[in-house]
């Protein structure tokens, strides 16, 4: 199995997908996005009710 791993070198560089990279980060900024707003939100909630 290690000896079908594909090190990364600098001709195979270029055959990455950005189009995929840039999308994939995409959605990590949106899910980050969203559970940040879901804290506050659980936090603010837990705030008010728990006091």
């Amino acid at each position: 199995m290690a000896d079908t791993h594909e090190l990364m070198t600098h001709d195979n560089m270029s055959r990455m997908d950005y189009a995929e990279h840039e999308r994939t980060y995409s959605g990590f900024l949106t899910l980050a996005k969203w559970t940040t707003v879901a804290l506050v939100i659980l936090l603010a909630a837990m705030g008010f009710f728990l006091t």
